[in-house]
C-alpha cells in the first residue's frame, strides 16, 4: 500500500512539475517585454527591415510614448560615450520624441564576418545609462537573434517616467 501511495504521489509531483515548465512567464521589465516582442517578429520575419522592426517595438502597449526612428551609421552613437560602434550594415535608432524619458534603443543588422559576441560585448561595455545628462536608465538589455543584434537602455517600467501626448 506504502510503494503504492509512494508511486502516486511521485507521479503527482512530476506532473506538477512538467507543468510548471511549460507556463510562459510574463517579463518583468518593460526591457524584457521589447525583446520578447522583438524576437518574435525577427521569428515571423529574419529579413524585416530594421526600421519596420522598430517601428512595431514603438507601437507595443508597454511603450506607453509616442517614439521616432531614425537610421544610424557606424561609428560614434548616442549612449556609447567615444566608444564607436562599427561592424554592422544596417542600423536603426528608436526613441521617445521626448528626450526626457531614459530610453534608447537600437537594432543592428550585423556585417557578415562580424563577430557577433565581439559586437555584443562592445555594446554592453561601451553602453552608458546615463548617457541622457537630465535621467538616467535602470537597465540594459543586449541580445542577438541571428544576424541582428537587439539593444535598449530604458526604465524597468514606464510608471515613473513622463508620458508623451500624442500630437
Amino acid at each position: 500500500m506504502r510503494a503504492m501511495l509512494s508511486g502516486l504521489l511521485a507521479a503527482v509531483l512530476l506532473l506538477s512539475l512538467a507543468a510548471c515548465g511549460q507556463q510562459e512567464t510574463e517579463p518583468d521589465t518593460l526591457g524584457q517585454s521589447l525583446l520578447q516582442a522583438f524576437q518574435t517578429a525577427y521569428e515571423a520575419d529574419p529579413q524585416a527591415d530594421l526600421d519596420t522592426l522598430a517601428q512595431g517595438l514603438l507601437t507595443q502597449e508597454t511603450v506607453g510614448f509616442q517614439g521616432t526612428t531614425a537610421p544610424v551609421e557606424p561609428g560614434t552613437l548616442m549612449g556609447f560615450g567615444n566608444t564607436p560602434i562599427e561592424g554592422f550594415s544596417q542600423g536603426v535608432m528608436f526613441a521617445p520624441v521626448i528626450g526626457t524619458i531614459p530610453f534608447l534603443g537600437y537594432l543592428f543588422r550585423l556585417e557578415e564576418g562580424t563577430d557577433g559576441a565581439a559586437f555584443v560585448d562592445t555594446l554592453q561595455s561601451a553602453g552608458d545609462l546615463r548617457w541622457n545628462i537630465c535621467t538616467q536608465a535602470d537597465e540594459m538589455v543586449v541580445h542577438q537573434e541571428g544576424d541582428v543584434v537587439f539593444f535598449l537602455m530604458c526604465p524597468y517600467t514606464l510608471e515613473a517616467a513622463p508620458q508623451d501626448e500624442a500630437v
